[in-house]
């Protein structure tokens, strides 16, 4: 399968992974989850060439991840905002946050600390059913075809529950 191809692909992991799937697009998701907004701080960031950061915005915006609004009119410059659809990510950064941590963080702990201000406590994400609201974990968890697997060639009969050794 080509990278091109991927957002017609008939699966939620891919069609997701054709807009945020790259990782200079994922460090800037990061950024904007940290406050940056504008060009020259991402790229100070980052440390990348004007273009990857000028497509990778440029695509983030096109799909509605990231809102542009001038900040400046003598030149006009840009800031980028997280739209509604880019704070729904932030489970999705969270848990890759909580993934590093936990895997490669090392001795020394992570190198940042997520609190929550309702509480004050410092917490790790967790997964919960939206339903009973217990934890979720991978081996407690099984597929179904939903409504949007009769357009595909998806077949009713195929085992989707995930596999563990």
């Amino acid at each position: 399968m080509k990278w091109e191809d991927l957002a017609d692909q008939p699966c939620s992991i891919a069609r997701s992974v054709a807009v945020i799937g790259d990782r200079w697009t994922l460090m800037i998701l990061r950024d904007a989850f940290l406050g940056v907004r504008r060009f020259e701080a991402f790229q100070t960031r980052l440390g990348i060439s004007r273009t990857i950061i000028a497509e990778r915005l440029k695509l983030l915006v096109d799909e509605g991840v990231l809102a542009k609004a001038p900040y400046q009119d003598r030149p006009v410059r840009h800031e980028y905002r997280l739209t509604q659809k880019g704070l729904d990510l932030y489970p999705v950064v969270m848990a890759i946050v909580h993934w590093g941590d936990k895997h490669y963080a090392g001795q020394a702990g992570a190198p940042l600390l997520h609190r929550h201000k309702a509480c004050g406590c410092d917490f790790a994400p967790v997964m919960t059913c939206s339903e009973c609201h217990a934890p979720v974990g991978a081996r407690e968890v099984e597929t179904r075809a939903g409504p949007g697997a009769a357009q595909t060639d998806l077949k009713p009969s195929l085992d989707l529950a995930p596999r563990f050794g």
